[in-house]
């Protein structure tokens, strides 16, 4: 059964090969082949009509000039038909000197007065004269006595314009198809070196075609793009591919998600698609380098672009959010760290002062420092505490201030500083505050009366946050670039890469419909202000978590130290 079902196959792989090259030559060869042929058909249909049609008016002239002859009409009518009679001999004059092939005077009873045959001078013609006597002119094709020919029928009229016979000229007329087959060995050779060049520009362009598709068989082109099409579709890195215009041809499942376009993508530019920014600018070759750091909506991407040999680019793209996530646990860890070491650090300070008082048995002064010690604890968190009350951001303030104080910088809550416990997204806040005052502390850090200032406000629903430092500031000129996806000043740590910590901010408070912008502190230095509209429930309201925050919703509060200056 199987030996059976096989064969057949095998017949049809024989009878057509298989690679891309030879099947493209048979059909070029074979369009040409019956091209030729439709062709010839369609040339050789109205060419036999149009000669039938000349060489019957070249008769019926021949006829017409005959009749038109008097000397004609007055011997029909005053001699006898005989081969030597006048009538003959001016009908073969005028045969000889147009090259008819007959020319026939005939009377009014049909009785021939010239033939090219004498025998046949008295007999009747073979076919009726009725319509040339009855005064009407006839051309036709027709078979008679000296085989096919084209006939023009002229009546013949006296001086008094009477009719006194007929003259029928017939031209000899072989068929456009009797003179095709006369010419088909004539034809076989302009049809062999037409099909010659043919054949040679079939075969040129299958070798191209042949290096163009790598000499791969129809069904492997298929399967490729088959699996080409499973690939791009499964694969967790999104993929955009562009054309030489610089539109946008492709987009697969994972890029649709990541930059949160659909189908109707296809056919646009980047600009066009995702709007004017980074993202954009990346995917249309704008900015060139590799692993390019790019924001989209609440998604930190990493991008590659790759041009290709027809003019356009596939860019990749990988959702970096996790691993930035990983490294924003990364440096919370190493705040912590390093907030611990320096508690560590004053602690033992702080127990050696301790110690000496009491090896002194200096025992009210051990008392008096201990008191203040715990009293400077106590009213650090307090003084956050009542300007702030949302528990995560006054312990992410607290902490801070810490970590700045052991970097030798001076962290202040402002006094003009309240917020209640009434925030819509305490996260997202916590991610705003944190990039903001990392950035302040890394800019004044080693420099003279380090200083960073917080105010947090809280303005009917809105949100007000600013944070003020003491360093150089910002040239004017690059206040908006600071804002810019991959912008820094500053080396890049190992694990991650900078400038992104500020564009996410500003992203987080458009996307709530807010601002973020920068200017020139009072003192000098820079101030970072940023409008959260809508941040606060009304009074009274349970506050409840909304919108899309930067960090996972199981994830504990961490921000996003990136430099951006």
């Amino acid at each position: 059964m199987s030996m059976s079902s096989t064969a057949p196959a095998r017949r049809l792989r024989l009878g057509l090969p298989r690679r891309v090259f030879s099947q493209v030559l048979l059909m070029q060869l074979a369009i040409a082949a019956g091209v030729a042929v439709l062709a010839t058909g369609l040339f050789l249909a109205p060419l036999g009509d149009q000669l039938d049609d000349q060489a019957m008016r070249r008769a019926l002239a021949i006829a017409q000039t005959t009749a038109q002859q008097p000397q004609i009409a007055h011997d029909l009518s005053s001699t006898a038909p005989t081969p030597d009679g006048p009538v003959q001999r001016d009908a073969e004059r005028i045969r000889e000197a147009t090259g008819a092939e007959y020319i026939v005077v005939l009377d009014r009873r049909g009785v021939r007065w010239s033939h090219t045959d004498p025998q046949r001078i008295g007999g009747k013609v073979s076919t009726d004269p009725g319509e040339a006597l009855a005064g009407h002119e006839v051309m036709e094709i027709d078979e008679g006595t000296l085989g096919r020919s084209a006939r023009g029928k002229v009546p013949l009229r006296d001086h008094d314009g009477e009719i006194v016979g007929a003259v029928s000229v017939g031209i000899a007329y072989d068929s456009v198809r009797a003179r095709l087959i006369h010419a088909i060995p004539g034809l076989f050779a302009y049809a062999g070196g037409a099909l010659a060049v043919g054949a040679l520009a079939a075969w040129l362009i299958s070798r191209r075609v042949q290096r163009q598709t790598r000499d791969l068989a129809f069904s492997d082109i298929a399967a490729l793009l088959a699996e080409r099409e499973a690939m791009l579709h499964g694969i967790r890195e999104g993929v955009v591919a562009l054309d030489r215009t610089g539109r946008i041809r492709l987009l697969n499942d994972e890029a649709q998600r990541l930059l949160g376009l659909g189908e109707e993508a296809v056919g646009r530019s980047p600009d066009e698609a995702l709007g004017a920014g980074r993202t954009a600018d990346v995917l249309a070759g704008r900015v060139a380098g590799t692993d390019l750091l790019t924001v989209r909506g609440p998604r930190v991407l990493v991008a590659n672009r790759m041009p290709t040999d027809d003019g356009g680019a596939v860019a990749t793209l990988r959702d970096r959010t996790e691993l930035d996530r990983l490294g924003r646990e990364l440096d919370s860890t190493r705040g912590l760290i390093d907030a611990l070491r320096a508690q560590d650090h004053e602690h033992a300070n702080r127990m050696h002062t301790l110690l000496g008082l009491l090896e002194l048995e200096l025992y009210d002064d051990a008392v008096e420092f201990v008191g203040e010690v715990v009293g400077d604890h106590r009213a650090t968190s307090e003084q956050v505490t009542e300007k702030i009350r949302d528990p995560l951001l006054a312990a992410l303030l607290v902490g801070k201030a810490t970590v700045a104080a052991e970097r030798g910088v001076a962290l202040w809550v402002s006094d003009r500083t309240r917020l209640p416990d009434r925030l819509i997204d305490p996260r997202g806040l916590v991610t705003v505050v944190g990039n903001l005052v990392d950035n302040a502390v890394d800019a004044v850090a080693g420099t003279p009366h380090a200083r960073v200032e917080v105010e947090a406000r809280a303005e009917g629903r809105t949100a007000v946050l600013v944070v003020r430092d003491t360093g150089p500031g910002i040239p004017p000129e690059q206040r908006e670039l600071i804002f810019t996806e991959g912008w820094s000043t500053k080396e890049s740590p190992a694990h991650r890469e900078r400038g992104i910590g500020l564009p996410l901010v500003r992203r987080l408070a458009e996307r709530q419909g807010g601002s973020a912008k920068v200017g020139e502190a009072p003192g000098g230095g820079a101030e970072f202000t940023v409008v959260l509209p809508e941040a606060l429930t009304e009074p009274g309201a349970q506050p409840t978590l909304t919108g899309a925050p930067v960090a996972a919703a199981d994830e504990e509060p961490r921000t996003v130290k990136e430099e951006s200056r």
